[in-house]
This record gives structure tokens, sequence and C-alpha cells, in this order.
């Protein structure tokens, strides 16, 4: 089973800049040791269930509300059963097979 979980989750309480925040959440992703890639919009990562990427987001809710009175959070998913870890670069190595590298 393979869940790719592609979110979101900042402070809105703390002005235009919340890089301070997201950094905090995603130290605890990179110290999880899932495959994960940050990107300007959100993060996406990938676990085995749903419930390990819900875990995800429960933990960054954790940290943030330390700092914070209002969080906001938007996560969509893309859930196999049919696969095994892996998908997050299998999908990018049949894009370039198709039409050669891509910017990653």
């Amino acid at each position: 089973m393979s869940v790719l979980m592609n979110f979101a989750i900042f402070p809105t309480d703390k002005g235009a800049s919340v890089s301070e925040y997201v950094s905090k959440v995603i130290k605890m992703i990179n110290e999880a040791g899932v495959n994960y890639k940050l990107t300007a919009m959100g993060t996406i990562i990938e676990t085995e269930t749903v419930e390990e990427a819900l875990e995800f987001i429960s933990k960054a809710n954790e940290i943030l509300k330390e700092h914070s009175n209002r969080i906001y959070c938007t996560a969509t998913f893309d859930i196999r059963y049919d696969k095994p870890l892996g998908r997050m670069d299998s999908k990018i190595n049949s894009v370039e097979q198709k039409i050669g590298k891509i910017n990653k």
C-alpha cells in the first residue's frame, strides 16, 4: 500500500512570512525518515497507511499550536492499495520517460 499526501499547514496569525513555523514541521518530517518533498506550496510525503499520513498532520498541529491560536491546514491524498511504497519517485520517472528530464 502507498499513500501520497500533499499538505500545507501553517499559523494564520503570524504575519506574511511563516517559514519560521513551517520549518519546525519540516524538521519533524525529516527526522521521521519518511520520503518527502518540500515544495513552494506544501509538502508531499509517502506513507504505508492513511493513519500514518494523518499522524503527520496531528504532529504538525501539536508543534504549531504552541505558537499560534489559529492554524490553517489543507491535505489531498492519493491512496493505492495495489502499489508498494516508491510511487512518489516512480510517478515522476514515468513522466520523464515520456518527455525527458523535468525540473524537480
